[in-house]
């Protein structure tokens, strides 16, 4: 993998913090690319160099919420407490509503929209080589499930459509997943 390039970095973070700055004052949807590139301090063309559109760049910026979710599932050693949420599943929880609103337009409901999309594949991805690295059975197929439960559950409760204390849900996804890797 080849090292990238610093400037090109610092542009893309100056661009994911302006979008961040954006939509804590206004959704996504009425962000627009000239306000974005002037609170970032670059040109339009130099926005495109890096993102074919806003929604590619919110979910660069979302990326690190993903990261987090993922580490924040594997973050335990040994065997896994049925029962109460890792402590870094609950941090997780607790920090989303900043960008709560940010989440819903990338995240929908079920677990889809682009940022459910990489959610998933990353998850999945993780709890697959985690379990074929035990030698765990039907590595594939509870990875999956793991993926898509979780995407589905942080989704939905963002939308609303659970109830819950971000510290309730975490300890109710956690027990949904560890009954699914038990299970198998």
């Amino acid at each position: 993998m080849t090292a990238e390039d610093p400037r090109a970095a610092r542009t893309r973070e100056r661009l994911r913090q302006a979008l961040l700055a954006e939509c804590a004052q206004r959704p996504l949807e009425e962000v627009g690319v000239a306000a974005l590139v002037r609170r970032a301090g670059v040109g339009r063309a130099t926005f495109y160099v890096h993102y074919a559109d806003l929604e590619a760049l919110a979910v660069d910026a979302c990326a690190d919420v993903v990261r987090e979710a993922v580490d924040a599932l594997h973050a335990w050693r040994g065997r896994p407490d049925p029962v109460s949420a890792p402590p870094a599943l609950l941090v997780f929880f607790t920090g989303l509503a900043p960008h709560a609103r940010l989440y819903r337009a990338l995240l929908s409901p079920g677990g889809g929209g682009p940022l459910g999309h990489v959610l998933h594949r990353d998850l999945r991805a993780r709890s697959l080589a985690e379990r074929t690295l035990v030698g765990a059975p039907d590595a594939a197929l509870v990875a999956s499930a793991v993926a898509a439960t979780f995407a589905g559950v942080l989704a939905d409760w963002l939308h609303g459509l659970l109830d819950g204390t971000p510290e309730e849900v975490a300890h109710q996804v956690w027990q949904l997943l560890v009954s699914l890797h038990m299970s198998r």
